[in-house]
């Protein structure tokens, strides 16, 4: 039988972390993308595990852009036997050395941290995943292709990047193998964002792999003026209460266009020129870049509106601890979903706080510490302190540099005609299922496949994708797990004990939850089934907020 295309998506499936999708023909065989998971501890111990494949046995990395989610595994892919070539945009090469030593020094930094702490006692050692030595590394297997240029990443394939209009450098990769030509979508913009043009593409493919991070949201369109009539809004509101506004963003694009907008509203005298602090050393560095290419982004005008002299760029730790001592302040920290770095340090000083404002700017996976919050919770516990939440707990969305459900339809109709299928990646499930079925009705688009973690399919030139089963079934891990639960549980334990006004019954109690937990360490005991738990979880979304679904004819394969 003649060989034919295969690919396998070991991320990024029913989740929207982790992205990494295997492309096979023959004996050769490369990845589009190779990224971190992050959320839950349970899908971040699939950072942990082995590669399905040979790291050894890679040709090429093709990479859509310098998101740790899609680019935070390449270090551990070279450490371990990868010596190809990474192919990206100039501008995504050049965030790398950036974002990839900054990782490792967060991998080195979290290791040491775990093990400091008195519950590791006796435990095994926590070793990093990869060092900044093997970041740097990576960084330096990068080799810069411009867009709409073809290239020849392993013999047999040939390949040409489309921009994306997600963050700088970002592209989409068009893919020609074994006679099939395919489009992997990467991360899509929204129309009008800042500093970047509108995603482009070819037409008439074989498949298509499509993000839905949004699949299910469709936002207000905002303006960027519109925006920042409401950042404003928050601003002032903010800084009204007396406190500090806390802003958790992703250290590159957000971040920096925060900084644009915050610059032109102090510049219009709609907000006070209070202290602007920028703590994240690696979104100084990232703003380096931004300033860089200042000359080719939308809506700068060749002009560096990141040395403004209400921004105060915060390098070292005493720097950012000294930020303590300020009030009705702008604390901009990474990472945007406070899942690690400054940003933890700045929740911890300022959520227990009534004059404080949260404000967050970016998608929160479940799971995350960000999500969390934001969900409502009452008590959060960072960095193995437990912490009320007093401060506002603000959103704003328009400044998401994802595409809403309404632009990935859009953009899929401009592919067409599409003869094999759509694969729909990168969302959470309720994401997924929405997207997927507003796109089967789509003309020109015989079918949707939602993959699992995992799932292998082989390919062929106008027709259907052919499931070949699994890699290995890891759908169990993503979402809120055991840990979330445990966290949630332990912050409201001790308040909920004190509650009981009898030393006895407090004793008691105690004793009756240690009875509960021996009980089910024996054998042949099993917890109750999922549908009964169920009502205990929270939806989600809130209610008035889920788009309403109608009853679709059932023709997507799902695997």
């Amino acid at each position: 039988m003649a060989e034919v295309p295969e690919i396998t998506f070991h991320g990024a499936a029913r989740t929207v972390t982790g992205s990494c999708t295997e492309v096979t023909f023959g004996d050769r065989r490369i990845l589009v993308d190779c990224g971190l998971f992050q959320g839950s501890r349970s899908l971040e111990r699939l950072n942990l595990g082995e590669w399905a494949f040979g790291p050894d046995s890679v040709d090429a990395v093709v990479l859509t852009h310098a998101h740790i989610d899609h680019c935070g595994l390449l270090p551990k892919l070279v450490a371990q036997g990868f010596e190809g070539p990474i192919h990206c945009t100039a501008a995504t090469a050049d965030l790398l050395e950036f974002m990839l030593a900054d990782s490792g020094r967060i991998q080195e930094f979290e290791a040491e941290r775990r093990n400091r702490r008195r519950d590791r006692a006796g435990h095994e050692p926590f070793a990093p995943i990869y060092t900044e030595a093997d970041a740097l590394e990576a960084w330096r297997r990068t080799e810069p292709v411009p867009l709409e240029q073809w290239f020849e990443p392993a013999p047999g394939f040939r390949a040409r990047l489309w921009n994306a209009g997600h963050i700088l450098g970002s592209a989409s990769v068009e893919l020609e193998v074994g006679g099939v030509r395919m489009l992997f979508s990467g991360d899509l913009g929204p129309e009008h964002k800042a500093f970047q043009a509108d995603p482009e593409g070819p037409s008439h493919l074989d498949y298509v792999v499509c993000e839905s991070t949004y699949g299910d949201r469709t936002r207000t369109r905002c303006t960027i003026a519109e925006r920042r009539a409401v950042l404003e809004d928050e601003i002032n509101r903010a800084l009204d209460r007396g406190g500090n506004l806390v802003i958790p963003s992703f250290a590159l694009e957000r971040t920096q266009e925060l900084l644009l907008d915050i610059a032109h509203l102090v510049d219009e005298n709609r907000i006070a020129q209070v202290p602007v602090f920028v703590d994240s050393p690696l979104a100084i560095r990232a703003t380096s870049v931004f300033a860089r290419y200042s000359g080719e982004l939308e809506d700068l005008d060749g002009r560096n509106i990141f040395r403004h002299p209400a921004f105060r760029y915060t390098q070292d730790a005493e720097e950012s601890m000294r930020i303590d001592t300020f009030s009705s302040a702008i604390i901009i920290a990474a990472s945007g979903m406070c899942e690690a770095g400054r940003i933890r340090h700045h929740l911890r000083n300022n959520l227990h706080r009534r004059d404080s404002t949260v404000l967050f700017v970016g998608f929160q996976a479940q799971g995350s510490l960000g999500r969390i919050i934001l969900d409502g919770a009452q008590r959060v516990r960072i960095s193995g302190s437990d912490v009320d939440v007093r401060a506002q707990i603000r959103r704003i969305e328009g400044y998401s540099a994802h595409a809403d459900h309404d632009e990935l339809l859009e953009w899929l109709r401009e592919r067409r005609p599409i003869t094999g299928a759509v694969f729909l990646d990168h969302g959470e499930p309720e994401a997924v299922a929405v997207l997927a079925g507003d796109v089967e009705e789509l003309d020109s688009i015989p079918a949707v496949v939602t993959p699992d973690l995992g799932a292998r399919y082989r390919l062929r030139a106008g027709g259907p994708a052919e499931p070949l089963g699994t890699v290995e079934p890891r759908a169990h891990m993503i979402g809120r797990d055991w840990q979330n639960e445990y966290a949630a549980f332990a912050v409201d334990l001790r308040e909920k004990l004190l509650r009981i006004d009898d030393r006895r019954a407090r004793e008691q109690a105690i004793a009756d939850m240690n009875a509960v937990l021996e009980n089910y360490l024996s054998p042949g005991v099993r917890p109750r089934p999922e549908a009964d738990r169920s009502a205990h979880h929270r939806d989600d979304e809130p209610r008035h907020k889920r788009r309403k679904r109608v009853p679709r004819r059932r023709r997507r394969t799902r695997r």
